[in-house]
């Protein structure tokens, strides 16, 4: 894939007090350049520049980046890379693994359900930019909003999944729609932008600077995003999809709970004994004994 030099994303962004991580005072803003074809809008705007935003790892350093992924980041990373490792030898063959309903229930290669979210494509600069975004917000999103809860990161994931997978087949059904919805076969990017709608959500405080030219927080993002690729002329559909599956999760888990008491996204109890999820530590004063609330109720409306 050729560069432009012309092509320059500029991207920094800083956290507020109550972010995840300390930003320092200062970030310099960083000019790269971009792909001279657009896939989406991802990688564009937010994985290089914070890829190259701090000092380059060594290789000693990167090895013990990836052993301390959290479970589920590392899994998905992990499988995502050999599946498209594999493609690019012709070990393996993208055409059985993108998404066919006639030849899931016809056939029964129900693997379809699961490769069409390993596959990101080429094995170019675009790869390594899905790669980096992949690995930064999963991992932001399973170490701090399911810290503790691996299981409920899990059935986040696979409730996206669902979803993406139902409004793909409901589409293909739909006469004016079914050619659009025809031409998407993969959903890994519709996923991972999922993955950035709940962490928008979930941190709409942090500040963020586009290009340059506009600041505004982190709860913005998607629609950013969602805009810069209109504006370049990617297909916006992935990224509506993402958008689509990340708000039925937060309304069901976040904004029905504290409209009626109920909680319909309960984590199903044979995927929670799949995990065995690490304990929340509650700071507490000196000398003061008490027993911190279960898990669940920490994290329950």
């Amino acid at each position: 894939m050729g560069l432009e030099p012309k092509n320059l994303i500029i991207y920094s962004a800083c956290k507020s007090n109550k972010s995840e991580t300390r930003c320092p005072e200062r970030r310099k803003s960083l000019a790269l350049p971009v792909p001279s074809r657009l896939v989406s809008s991802l990688q564009l705007c937010v994985a290089l520049s914070e890829a190259l935003s701090a000092k380059l790892p060594n290789p000693l350093a990167v090895e013990e980046w990836y052993k301390q992924m959290p479970i589920i980041t590392r899994s998905y990373l992990t499988a995502a890379v050999v599946t498209n490792i594999g493609c690019s030898l012709d070990i393996i063959s993208p055409h059985n693994l993108y998404l066919n309903p006639i030849l899931v229930v016809k056939q029964y290669q129900f693997w379809r359900l699961v490769t069409n979210f390993l596959y990101f494509r080429k094995m170019d600069l675009d790869f390594m930019f899905h790669m980096f975004f992949l690995a930064r917000y999963c991992k932001l999103l399973e170490e701090n909003s399911f810290r503790g809860r691996t299981a409920d990161f899990f059935y986040m994931l696979l409730f996206g999944a669902t979803v993406l997978t139902g409004i793909v087949l409901i589409g293909g059904m739909i006469p004016y729609l079914s050619e659009s919805f025809a031409k998407i076969i993969f959903l890994s990017n519709s996923l991972t932008f999922m993955m950035v709608y709940v962490w928008s959500k979930q941190n709409p405080f942090i500040h963020m600077s586009f290009l340059g030219l506009f600041t505004f927080t982190a709860a913005y993002l998607p629609w950013v995003l969602l805009t810069f690729s209109v504006i370049v002329g990617a297909s916006a559909w992935v990224d509506l999809l993402g958008m689509i599956a990340g708000h039925a999760y937060y309304f069901l888990e976040d904004v029905y709970p504290r409209m009626t008491g109920r909680r319909p996204l309960r984590t199903p109890s044979f995927i929670k004994a799949l995990f065995a999820d690490d304990p929340v530590v509650v700071a507490r004063p000196e000398n003061v004994r008490f027993a911190p609330p279960p898990v669940e109720e920490l994290h329950q409306d």
